[in-house]
């Protein structure tokens, strides 16, 4: 895969990419491409970070393990994504007391070229930023979320917005506010609740 000359947006589709993986749910290694996640019908979930065996990386893949069923039930295929090779993967994950839990695929990118394609690679340091991204069963990415080196994430919330997303899918006219969770009323866009939101949400 060629790198484009600008990382994707919000709304663009995502161009094709293969990783050689660990995958510990067998303990071997294999491959994953974006390709075939799309011709299973699945959403794509990439967790970038830093690098195996540091500090803050641990507790965000273990906080993500605790969250691994809900977004499998979701229908998406979840990948942590680091520029470390699949060996170190392997290692780390069987070593790592906090990891004991993770089963969804550890993606080996030590090209940089995926973290490059989505914006997260760090050319200084040859390390990916903390970088969140949820690609929809067409391609298209519709959520991104970077953040720097030092500040370690939340993996409910990203539940949270697989939840409103596989929502928006089936219900292309709606529109969910701030802290949507399933079952809360949503919005749907138009002239008449303009200026006007708050007495919709309160109906």
């Amino acid at each position: 895969m060629q790198t484009p000359s600008a990382p994707v947006t919000v709304g663009a589709i995502v161009p094709d990419f293969e990783m050689e993986t660990y995958e510990p749910t067998h303990g071997d290694f294999g491959k994953v491409s974006l390709a075939d996640i799309k011709k299973a019908g699945k959403w794509t979930i990439l967790v970038f970070y830093p690098a195996d065996f540091t500090f803050v990386c641990p507790t965000e893949l273990a906080d993500l393990a605790d969250q691994q069923e809900k977004l499998a039930d979701l229908g998406a295929h979840v990948i942590a994504v680091s520029t470390d090779t699949k060996f170190a993967h392997m290692v780390w994950r069987n070593t790592e007391g906090l990891l004991k839990n993770v089963k969804y695929t550890l993606a080996a990118d030590p090209t940089g070229t995926v973290s490059r394609l989505f914006g997260v690679y760090d050319a200084a340091t040859g390390l990916a930023l903390r970088g969140t991204f949820i690609v929809n069963p067409e391609g298209k990415l519709v959520t991104s979320e970077v953040n720097f080196y030092n500040v370690g994430r939340d993996a409910g919330e990203l539940v949270r917005k697989m939840e409103a997303n596989v929502h928006l899918m089936a219900n292309p006219s709606e529109a969910c506010p701030a802290k949507w969770t399933p079952g809360a009323k949503t919005l749907k866009p138009g002239k008449d609740i303009v200026g006007n939101v708050a007495s919709v949400l309160s109906k």
